[in-house]
């Protein structure tokens, strides 16, 4: 089951895929390196596929909700 997350909210990266994609209409992979686990990122939109775009310091890129949690929850 996947993590929703509202558009606009802040979410932050726990564990880094074996690959990056880009959120450009033609999606790249990159190296995991351009984002760090711990980095923070405002989600953009919700992609088909179980895919978040989220814009990070270095680009906007599509992450499954595995990888990230949002830094809004009132659990913590």
């Amino acid at each position: 089951m996947s993590q929703e997350f509202p558009i606009g909210s802040k979410v932050r990266v726990v564990i880094l895929p074996p690959y990056i994609k880009t959120a450009d209409p033609m999606p790249m992979l990159r190296p995991p390196d351009v984002i760090s686990v711990g980095e923070e990122g405002i989600v953009i939109d919700r992609r088909p596929g179980g895919y978040w775009g989220v814009r990070f310091n270095r680009g906007t890129f599509l992450m499954d909700s595995q990888y990230i949690e949002s830094t809004e929850n009132p659990l913590r």
